[in-house]
């Protein structure tokens, strides 16, 4: 049988997308692969001639706690003695929690006080109050205030990032420009139509910049409480309890964990952030 001289093999079909997207992208993924080389790079050497203390990369294989740590990621052997995985979703189960409470609460808040003048002079001063206050300093109020450490651990959270999704989504009402507010005025629209179709998507983006910090806010903040916080499942209960051990190295792919994570869950926000903004708003 003799092949259609018109048609091209699959394989080669495939060949030329792989070029185009290595063409397209190859530089995007090349230069950052290679900064995380030096990187670590500069860092074992650092460790090996004795300028530092703390043990370099190679040191989450060579050492058998944090290589099994590495491999077994999943195990689960009761009480406090689980893998990394676990430890994380632990983690994340509590963010996703406040997060989710700060989300719904600040984008309300926001779109109350950014639509309300007299309601924004009233509750400005104590909002720049309360978003100074560090979040480390609220685990031992919500501590006494709740009386329950997961409780507690989630309204660290909650009380972390709800203020730039509150803050950006203020600004985000109050930037919409007088005209579309005249058009809507004009046209005699109805409150809830002014909402669905003027209001959130002039401050939508706004609302996705508070939404991105936030979650980074968020994420952090978990870590620090879990370490304060004794007994809770976590991330960052592991980590304490590894510096307690001497375990450094354990701390050190602990810290990976929780980099890979943050830079995951930042770029899901952007993700969710472009598939929803209209380009010409991103």
């Amino acid at each position: 049988m003799v092949a259609n001289p018109g048609t091209r093999p699959s394989g080669s079909n495939f060949a030329d997308s792989a070029r185009a997207f290595w063409k397209k992208q190859g530089q995007n993924i090349m230069l950052p692969l290679i900064g995380v080389l030096v990187f670590l790079l500069v860092w074992q050497l650092l460790s090996s001639t004795g300028i530092t203390r703390l043990p370099g990369p190679l040191s989450l294989v060579t050492e058998q706690r944090t290589r099994e740590l590495l491999l077994y990621p999943f195990y689960d052997l009761g009480g406090l003695d689980k893998g990394l995985f676990w430890q994380t979703m632990y983690s994340l189960g509590r963010v996703a929690k406040g997060y989710t409470a700060a989300a719904v609460v600040g984008i309300g808040l926001g779109i109350l006080v950014g639509t309300n003048q007299t309601i924004n002079k009233a509750v400005d001063p104590i909002f720049q109050f309360l978003r100074m206050i560090a979040p480390l300093a609220w685990v031992p109020i919500s501590l006494i205030a709740l009386q329950n450490v997961q409780q507690a651990a989630i309204f660290v959270i909650f009380i972390t990032a709800i203020w730039p999704i509150l803050i950006n989504t203020t600004v985000g009402v109050q930037q919409i420009p007088q005209d579309y507010k005249n058009v809507a005025r004009v046209l005699q629209i109805s409150p809830r139509k002014y909402f669905f179709k003027v209001l959130i998507p002039s401050a939508l983006p706004y609302i996705f910049t508070g939404l991105r910090i936030a979650i980074g806010l968020a994420w952090l903040a978990i870590i620090a409480a879990e370490i304060v916080m004794s007994g809770v499942i976590g991330i960052g209960f592991f980590i304490w309890n590894a510096y307690q051990n001497n375990y450094v190295s354990e701390v050190i792919l602990a810290v990976f964990y929780i980099g890979a994570v943050g830079l995951l869950l930042d770029r899901a926000m952007a993700y969710l952030q472009r598939l929803i903004l209209p380009e010409e708003q991103r």
